[in-house]
Parts: C-alpha cells; structure tokens; sequence
C-alpha cells in the first residue's frame, strides 16, 4: 500500500476549459487525475440527448478533452477517473475506446453505471420516494406520475411526452473501487457523488476500509475541496477590488498530495495562475454545505467542524482534521422534468430618452400578452434585471442605453415563440429607434431532489480494452 497519492482536479464543471487538465497531465506529476463534469441539471439534458440519439448522452466535450489528454495519461501513466458519462457512461467508454485506438494507444476503459432509475411503478411504490424540504408543485405531479399504469423512467415510448426525463441517483466510491481493482486505467462513471471521485482512488490505493467512516470523512473533505477545479484557485473566489487574483487567464487548477492518515497539501503546478490560500480554501470548504457538522455524500456523513486549513508555503494548503459517521441508508435522487416553455424577446434602445422609450416597449408587450400568459417579466438590463425592485433615480433615468428583456412561461413551444414575435414587431410598430432583436424559445428542465432506497441501485461495470 502507498501512503502518498497525488491527485489532480482537471474540470470542475461540463464547459470547463481543457488546458488546465492538459497542463496537470504534462507537468503535474500526477497518479490520478479527475474530471469532474456533472451538476444537477446537466444530466438531465444529456437524458434528451440520449432519448433523441442512443449513441449520445454523455458529455459534449468527451471527445475533445479525451483526444487532447490521453498520449499525456499514456506517457505519465495516470488514471483518469471522470463522470463525463453522464446518462449514457457505456457509449461513453466506447468512444474512448475508439479514440485511443485511433492514436495507437492501449488502454481499459471502465464504464459505472447503474446510478438510472428505470423502473416501472410496480416496482417503485410512492412510498419508497422520501421528500426533504419544501414540496414543490412539480413534485406532486412527478407523485402522481409514479401512480400512473404505464409510467417508465426515461420513457422510450414514441408518441408519448410524459413529465419525467431523468432520476438518477448520487452513487458512491463502489463501482469505481471495482473498476479500479479491474486495473482500468481510465473509469467513466454516470451520476457519482463529486467527493467519491476523488475518495474512490484514496481507499484504494491507502486500503481503508469502507466502513471506516473517520477517514472517509477525512477523504470527503478533501474531494470537496478540490471538486470545483478553479474555484480552490481563485477563480469564482476573485473579486479585482477586494479579492484581486494575478494572471487569471492562466488559471491553474488544483492538485492533492494526500497522505495515508486523511491529510493533504493542496497546491498547483508552477507558473500557472491563479492563487491558493486560506481564504480561497475557506470559501470552498464552506461551498454548497447547509450543515457543517453532518454533511451528507453517499459514502460517509461528514463533521467539517474539525477541519484545520494552514497556509505553509505560497499557493500550498494543509488540509487536517474533519471525520464522519455511519454512510446514509438512501441515495439522493436528482430528477428531471420537463419544467414549461419558456419564451424570450430582447431588444436595444440608446441616446436620448432610451429608458422611457424602453420602458414604453415593455408596457406594450405586456399589454398585448398578459391576456395569454399568466407570468410576464420585463428586464430592463443594467437598469433593473439583478434587482428587480430599483428603478432609475431622475439621474439614472438619463442613461443613454437600455437592453429591455421580455420573457414568459407557457407549457407550448408555439406559445412561448409569441414573446419573440411581439418583440420583434416593435421594430415598425414603435416606439422609435429600437434594434438589435433577438429572440428565443427554450424547454426549460426543472430539477428537484428525493431520497430513494440505496437497495434499488447496484452498480454496473462494463470494461473495454482498445
């Protein structure tokens, strides 16, 4: 067993730029390298993608960050443990199957998936979904659809357009431990909680137990810190005036040197920008966590409240501390569902009196459409779009541009294009000196959260050799 591991956060998000991965893979010593590429919504649409096109359905960029990145993962003999499978981690695993052995390059590929719950309402009784927090209005139709005869999730059923697109669950560490003792030298996953990405490598390589609840906590930290790629770095955490960050369009991301006891030094590769210190470690640690002292992944419930963070070099962080109890009895569930249309006009006015002109454009649309939509919002933007209750000062009224923003929600595509049409229309039919339109129509997916049995979902692997 090893008592040191590096490993690298390469992506943070699915649109994440592909050089800071690159230059982790080159020159960042690395054993492991993560890309962690999912949020709540993302999978949901790549769920439409699947539906639409059952080759598709995993990340949108796989191809280039995988032809960009494997002679680097070849030549340093780096695994690459990434969640770009999305809803569809087998076609995932095939196409990078097929890319290493365009590049003449010998690789296992490991897919994990399992995480999809596709199962008729015979099999998934009401009473096995658990609600946390307030209970949406597009919860209760989803509970009604579970009563429903025919339901199945996703439905593959053509002619039919039901509410439902995606429930997935957050999976922990235990396909990816199995594709690890596989010797998969590059594992894709569907939805995995983002710490196990970065946990999974940890038990493997120190042996932990997996029931060792104080280290996995101890590991959940530091997954959670380094989950989001730039953001440890600097990169959300920047502000120019009170929080400059140097040389951002360098932006380095981060790596781990994390040791067999729980503890790791975080740090970046040298010359890259960006900056790692106490205050960018804070704000990390403290990202997306409602209770510090029971932080709930599906692998452990983690006490933050015993982390010690030490600034012992320039851009290099000792993580210690932390721990956690027994792991949930549930997965978190994330569903997708088909939300409403949403229908958008935007159009530009400047020079003299460009508010009052654009404030007379919005109040005709919403003369001309509120008879038809239920919810009609006017953005004047720069004005008034972040908050929406300030309106200009007799001072402010005197600016010489105004982007106004009409948008409505509606539950038909033909509808929503409406909005458009009508802002499109006050080119001719005033007010005067309008320009610039643009309009769109989106379906919008909303996603809400349940807690499902963990008995439901059982991990699947599918390994691939080029």
């Amino acid at each position: 067993m090893k008592n040191k591991i590096r490993i690298g956060c390469g992506a943070g998000f699915s649109g994440d730029r592909i050089e800071p991965a690159v230059i982790l893979a080159e020159k960042g010593e690395l054993d492991y390298l993560v890309l962690e590429c999912l949020a709540e919504r993302t999978i949901a649409l790549a769920q439409k993608r699947k539906m639409a096109d059952p080759s598709k359905g995993y990340d949108p960029l796989l191809e280039r960050r995988i032809e960009t990145l494997l002679p680097h993962l070849v030549k340093n003999n780096i695994r690459l443990i990434t969640n770009m499978g999305a809803a569809n981690p087998i076609e995932g695993a095939k196409r990078i199957k097929e890319i290493a052995q365009k590049q003449g390059l010998k690789i296992k590929v490991a897919a994990v998936g399992g995480d999809e719950l596709r199962i008729r309402n015979e099999e998934l009784e009401i009473n096995d979904i658990q609600i946390f927090g307030e209970e949406y209005e597009a919860l209760k139709l989803i509970k009604n659809e579970l009563n429903n005869e025919k339901l199945l999730i996703p439905n593959r059923t053509a002619n039919r357009s039901q509410l439902l697109i995606s429930m997935n669950a957050y999976l922990g560490v235990e396909g990816i431990l199995e594709a690890l003792q596989a010797d998969a030298q590059i594992i894709i996953t569907g939805r995995v909680a983002d710490p196990s990405l970065f946990l999974a490598p940890m038990i493997h390589e120190f042996g932990w137990k997996t029931d060792d609840y104080d280290l996995l906590g101890k590991g959940t930290v530091i997954g959670h810190l380094m989950e989001c790629g730039g953001h440890i770095t600097g990169g959300y955490f920047a502000d120019p005036i009170m929080k400059p960050v140097e040389n951002m369009e360098n932006m380095g991301h981060p790596f781990a040197d994390v040791f067999d006891d729980g503890s790791a030094i975080i740090g970046k590769v040298e010359g890259t920008g960006g900056v790692i210190n106490l205050q960018t470690a804070k704000e990390q640690l403290l990202y997306e966590v409602i209770n510090p002292s029971e932080y709930y992944t599906p692998d452990v419930v983690t006490d933050f409240t015993s982390v010690k963070l030490e600034e012992i070099d320039k851009n290099k962080i000792r993580i210690t501390g932390g721990g956690g109890k027994i792991k949930p009895e549930t997965y978190k569930v994330s569903i997708g569902y088909k939300a409403f249309w949403l229908g958008e006009g935007e159009i530009s006015y400047a020079g003299p009196a460009a508010f009052e002109r654009a404030k007379l454009a919005g109040e005709i649309i919403e003369k001309r459409l509120q008879a038809q939509f239920e919810e009609i919002k006017i953005d004047y933007i720069g004005v008034n779009s972040t908050f929406d209750n300030r309106w200009p000062s007799e001072a402010e009224a005197t600016i010489s541009e105004v982007r106004l923003r009409i948008a409505a929600k509606t539950q038909s595509q033909a509808d929503a294009a409406l909005v458009g049409e009508e802002v499109e229309a006050l080119y001719t039919n005033g007010p005067a000196g309008g320009g610039g339109v643009r309009k769109y129509v989106n379906e919008v997916i909303g996603i809400t959260s349940v807690l499902v049995d963990r008995s439901k979902f059982l991990p699947q692997i599918s390994v691939f050799e080029s």
